[in-house]
């Protein structure tokens, strides 16, 4: 069965990057946006037979990369392709995974089904909650670039410097990253109060004289980032720290919060489009290596 190789808009040049690494060009798709804001998808390459994947993440606009993502697989399947998967390496409304008020949409569950009923498979990487994989029908082929992150930290990283969770959801990411690195590990206990407003409550970890490395699985409005690093300056940290994470949503004024001198450098992954000017220093880590390892092991059956 060949494999073809599509790319939605959300982020052509990673679907070129995992294009070069599997030595084969992205198939040539029409998709266009009508003026009425309807979307239209039309594969133009012949896929009958092939074994497709579809890289398109979810990211800002969700909404409008998701329908993407739908029309394409609904598109692939009437060109004949034999099977389809997503590759959606950032997963938008993986942070509705629970219900918190009487009425509330489980967003990441919709989602879920939605890509069911047009593909066979999905390949996603450091999914916000993990059991979200459990909400597909689906097979789900769950990736991280934990590792990565860990090798780009690793000629940084010195005895002054602690690995810190800037809330508890990312405790488990920051201690099996600190456990390669072997490095020191605080926790930043944080209170939500909307979508950009946190408190902090708590530091637990030795964290004074200390040079901080805030690791978390994605950078959306930097609320969480600038509360943690605001307490940990208060508790002694050395300043400036590093910022770390896998998806970098960077919305709203984010970048301009992070352009922070208590901020020296922002790692990330390539797993969204970042805008092309952006006040912030960035170190990209490339995830187009280990998206096309999964899409082998994906297409072989390993």
């Amino acid at each position: 069965m060949k494999i073809s190789l599509l790319s939605g808009r959300s982020h052509p040049a990673l679907a070129e990057a995992v294009g070069a690494r599997l030595g084969i060009e992205p198939a040539e798709c029409l998709l266009e946006t009508f003026p009425d804001d309807e979307l239209y998808f039309r594969s133009i390459d012949p896929l009958l037979g092939h074994d497709v994947f579809l890289i398109q993440p979810t990211s800002p606009p969700a909404a409008q990369h998701l329908l993407e993502l739908l029309l394409m697989a609904d598109g692939c399947r009437r060109a004949g392709a034999s099977r389809i998967t997503a590759v959606v390496p950032y997963f938008g409304y993986a942070r509705q995974d629970r219900r918190t008020d009487a009425g509330q949409a489980v967003g990441a569950r919709l989602v879920a089904d939605l890509i069911s009923t047009r593909c066979d498979r999905l390949i996603t990487l450091d999914l916000h909650n993990p059991a979200i994989e459990g909400f597909f029908s689906i097979p789900v082929e769950h990736r991280s670039a934990e590792g990565l992150l860990a090798e780009s930290l690793k000629a940084l990283l010195s005895a002054d410097h602690v690995l810190v969770a800037p809330d508890l959801g990312a405790v488990k990411r920051v201690q099996r990253i600190a456990d390669r690195l072997h490095a020191p590990v605080a926790y930043v206990h944080k209170e939500r109060f909307s979508g950009d407003e946190v408190r902090v409550r708590h530091i637990s970890g030795q964290v004074r004289n200390r040079i901080p490395i805030l690791i978390d699985d994605m950078i959306s409005t930097g609320g969480t980032v600038l509360s943690a690093l605001e307490a940990l300056r208060t508790q002694g940290c050395r300043i400036p720290a590093k910022v770390v994470a896998v998806h970098a949503l960077l919305v709203e004024e984010a970048a301009s919060k992070l352009a922070d001198p208590s901020i020296d450098e922002v790692i990330v992954t390539n797993s969204i489009r970042r805008p092309a000017k952006t006040p912030l220093s960035f170190r990209s880590v490339d995830i187009g290596g280990l998206l096309a390892q999964a899409i082998r092991d994906v297409h072989t059956g390993v």
